[in-house]
């Protein structure tokens, strides 16, 4: 990396005057030393003056563990505000939550580290500050060399975990590299030195053999007539362990560990190069590929083969012509996401490759707008927060701690009773911030609150409150179970048929079970009718007796009789017909009422004040009969009954207890959530004596706690 020890003379000049005004506000001259080299690495990555001399600020005050706040107003003036505002953010961005999660006994799986680099892009204010984080990170590397054995390796583990890829996909290369090899030689000293002996040549030396392999090169191809560019470099430690690795080989059997590259103007060149490289070098046959005649999937085109130069030293050659070669640089074969793999995401390339242009060669002094624009475009969307052990979590813009819990475990959402931001007590409905330590304190118990869902604020995320909704289904979806468990215990009591009917209720009523069957029953997705009706069919067809069998015709007439005299309505001059209450109105004794004679249904007796009737009775006044109550009547009279509440759990038993006070039983029951607010809906479907009886009935169950109201059906 000699060629990143300096940078631009039009950067060199203010980071001097920068260093001499630290010096002397008081800085020590290593903490300089260490910020002045991180600084000229962002300085020759980005010719950014203000950024690099920020640099200087942030690393040499941190190293020397010096506040901003002690630096005076002439130092500050002499430093600059942009510099100055790039050293704060720095310091607000900190270690990158660096912390337990890094060593190299606990690595990162792979989906985290990928959002840990996400989550950099994301908390920075300017994205200029992940080059300059990057730097800081070469800068650190390199100055570890003396430090304590778990530092190096947490430093390293925290290199390829998150910044060697992003070094990579901001096309940094020569940093890249650096990167890779230090975290190497840091994680795995042993394997490093293996590898480094192998070579048993250092770098430099490397790097001139190729030079001079280039230079006789180029010399034997002008001579052929080729006009062709040759140019080469040393495989870095890493890349070779990599491919070692990825390859099954030994270091004896790599042929590319110094490569050199011909790039042709035409395809008759490539191979004629060809032609010029073998004639000067034996080349093994083994390692030749033409990927010009046969391309590879992602449709690279080159050729590769392998000859033993001076010194008996294998060189890999890779030939093509200047279209194929920008392929395979700027194209797909080029991609980072092709070569590292994994799922796509489209988004997050595009925010990469904006990012990327601030490197690219170029005046971006304009860029204030540019800068801006790139700065609004990287994950404006997203946050990311960690848990206590490290772990990051990605969320929606706008998130809550509740998100955060949800996200973390839908369990651990339902328990959630209160939360801890960088250990300090915050609402559920506080509002997280990029890089916020989150600690969410649990109960044992699920048990959230309607309220996340009813106000505004607690939850974000779509998800999170699907979550919960689907909790509180599966929460009532319980209770209407345990309802409809009673009716039917109860309603095939009455009519004398046993468990033994149940089985055969499933398969008839086309449940999968009978905690299905009770659940729908209570929810009054079946009736009490289907559900007798369905009984009765089938204790007579098992030959059992039942409640409503009738032995003879005898029996039957009597039980017709008794029916009869039990009925509630005395109609006048009319002998035996079958009286119906009307649904329409559904009348309660003691109000007024009117009979209406129906063709072939007998007498239906409505309401006094039903409209229904009063149409009726103007097409056809002659049906209108005179119907009383029976005073000596005890005849239970149906009535259906709404019920309009905030949700909340224990709703239905108590309803159900109301009821029972009453000396009262369910005929149906079913609830369900209105649509576009936060409350909830039952429906409830029983018998009453009278209308005393139904206006005691509405007063308890309007009483109950966050019920609305509580009135008859219309």
């Amino acid at each position: 990396m000699e060629n990143i020890a300096t940078c631009p003379p039009r950067i060199e000049a203010p980071l001097l005057a920068a260093h001499g005004a630290l010096a002397t506000a008081g800085v020590p001259e290593p903490a300089l030393a260490l910020g002045g080299s991180a600084a000229r690495l962002v300085g020759h990555l980005t010719e950014d003056a203000a950024l690099a001399i920020g640099v200087l600020i942030h690393e040499a005050l941190r190293t020397s563990a010096l506040a901003p706040s002690s630096l005076n107003a002439a130092t500050r003036e002499q430093l600059g505000e942009s510099s100055l505002e790039v050293a704060e953010e720095l310091s607000r961005l900190g270690d990158f939550g660096r912390g337990a999660q890094w060593s190299e006994a606990r690595p990162l799986a792979g989906s985290q580290a990928e959002t840990l680099r996400k989550m950099l892009l994301a908390i920075v204010s300017d994205p200029r500050l992940v080059v300059a984080r990057i730097g800081l990170q070469l800068a650190r590397l390199r100055a570890a060399r003396d430090a304590d054995e778990a530092q190096r390796a947490s430093l390293a583990a925290e290199t390829r975990a998150v910044f060697a890829p992003l070094a990579n996909r901001l096309g940094v290369w020569q940093v890249k590299w650096e990167l890779e090899d230090l975290a190497f030689r840091y994680l795995e000293p042993l394997e490093y030195r293996r590898i480094a002996s192998a070579l048993a040549e250092r770098r430099a030396d490397r790097e001139r053999y190729i030079e001079a392999f280039c230079a006789a090169l180029r010399e034997a191809l002008r001579g052929a007539g080729i006009e062709a560019e040759v140019y080469g470099r040393p495989k870095h430690l890493y890349s070779i362990h990599r491919k070692m690795q990825l390859k099954q080989l030994d270091f004896g059997r790599l042929f590319d560990i110094r490569a050199v590259r011909i790039l042709c103007r035409t395809v008759p060149d490539c191979y004629a190069a060809l032609g010029v490289v073998h004639s000067l070098h034996d080349y093994l046959p083994a390692e030749f590929a033409d990927y010009i005649a046969t391309p590879k999937g992602n449709l690279y085109r080159s050729i590769h083969t392998a000859v033993i130069g001076p010194q008996g030293r294998p060189v890999e050659v890779q030939i093509r012509t200047l279209e194929m070669h920008e392929h395979a640089e700027l194209g797909v074969a080029a991609h980072w996401r092709y070569k590292e793999g994994g799922p796509r995401d489209a988004d997050y390339e595009r925010r990469i490759e904006g990012l990327r242009r601030l490197l690219e060669p170029g005046d971006h002094s304009a860029g204030a707008d540019f800068i801006e624009k790139v700065r609004g475009g990287l994950f404006a969307d997203r946050i990311y927060a960690l848990t206590p052990l490290g772990r990051v979590v990605e969320l929606a813009r706008g998130a809550t701690p509740l998100d955060f819990a949800y996200q973390v475990h839908t369990s651990l959402g339902h328990r959630c009773r209160g939360a801890k931001v960088n250990g300090r007590i915050v609402p559920l409905n506080y509002v997280l911030a990029n890089g916020e330590v989150v600690e969410v304190i649990a109960g044992k118990q699920e048990s959230p609150s309607r309220d996340w869902l009813v106000q505004d604020g607690y939850l974000a995320s779509p998800r999170s409150r699907a979550k919960l909704r689907a909790w509180f289904r599966q929460r009532d979806s319980g209770e209407n179970e345990a309802a409809g468990r009673v009716i039917a215990e109860r309603e095939l009591a009455r009519i004398g048929a046993g468990a033994e009917v149940m089985a055969a209720l499933i398969t008839d009523l086309k449940a999968t079970d009978a905690a299905q069957l009770h659940r729908w029953l209570g929810e009054g997705e079946i009736s009490v009718t289907q559900l007798v009706q369905a009984a009765t069919r089938r204790a007579a067809a098992a030959g059992l007796p039942s409640a409503t069998s009738a032995a003879t015709p005898a029996a039957r007439k009597t039980s017709a009789s008794r029916r009869l005299a039990a009925s509630p309505i005395d109609v006048e001059g009319v002998g035996d017909l079958p009286i119906t209450l009307a649904r329409c109105c559904a009348p309660v004794r003691p109000q007024a009422i009117v009979g209406y004679a129906t063709l072939g249904r007998g007498v239906t007796v409505h309401a006094a004040t039903c409209r229904g009737l009063a149409r009726m009775g103007t097409e056809h006044p002659e049906r209108l009969l005179g119907v009383a109550w029976r005073l000596d009547s005890g005849a239970m009279l149906p009535v259906e009954v709404t019920i309009l509440s905030l949700p909340r759990r224990g709703l239905v038993r108590e309803i159900s207890e109301a009821l029972v006070a009453e000396g009262l039983r369910v005929a149906a029951l079913r609830s369900h959530p209105e649509p576009g607010n936060a409350t909830m809906k039952a429906v409830l479907q029983t018998e009453v004596r009278d209308l005393g009886q139904l206006e005691r009935l509405l007063r308890s169950l309007a009483a109950l706690p966050e019920v609305i109201w509580a009135r008859r059906s219309a």
